[in-house]
């Protein structure tokens, strides 16, 4: 049976990354499974799922020609492969506020305690260089319910002066 990797690959963005990796991959006898490809700040970030008969070492050594050649960093872990196990959203909350340290930590604690199980989180860095602007866009389950998330998103905004948006996702299936 085969085992489950986590590859996660950092480096500046250039053209054709992704395909020179998951050519590695495909040819090195490895099958990807989910996967989450970014560009953030010049540098392009992927966290693949690859299903793969060998070991963590000999995957490594599959990719290390292409990692080299494209100045990529890498790491492997062997995890659990749980496909067709997926949380859906049903909520989309937005924040928006005067970039500062500990925003992300305020934010994403608060939500925590009202029960809210962060699926996808995404932020930019907006406005100028003399005042920047946080914008963090989430998607996730509301456990506790919507209600709770509002309360916890009106408080945030009224103790951290950031603006709040919460829409419901109503995901139909079948």
């Amino acid at each position: 049976m085969s085992d489950w990797y986590m590859l996660t690959f950092v480096g500046r963005d250039r053209s054709g990354i992704v395909a020179k990796v998951t050519s590695a991959i495909f040819e090195g006898g490895g099958n990807l499974g989910e996967a989450s490809m970014v560009r953030l700040g010049g540098n392009f970030t992927i966290m693949l799922m690859v299903q793969y008969d060998g070991s963590g070492e000999s995957l490594e050594k599959i990719l290390s020609p292409v990692c080299d050649a494209l100045k990529l960093w890498k790491h492997v872990d062997r995890i659990e492969g749980e496909l067709h196990h997926h949380l859906e959203p049903d909520v989309r909350i937005s924040i928006y506020g005067a970039d500062r340290a500990g925003i992300v930590a305020e934010t994403t604690g608060a939500l925590a305690e009202a029960g809210l199980n962060i699926l996808n989180l995404e932020s930019d860095v907006g406005g100028t260089a003399d005042t920047p602007i946080y914008i963090m866009e989430i998607d996730g389950v509301a456990g506790k319910g919507i209600d709770v998330l509002e309360t916890a998103l009106d408080r945030l905004a009224r103790e951290k002066n950031v603006e709040t948006r919460l829409v419901p996702i109503d995901t139909l299936m079948g």
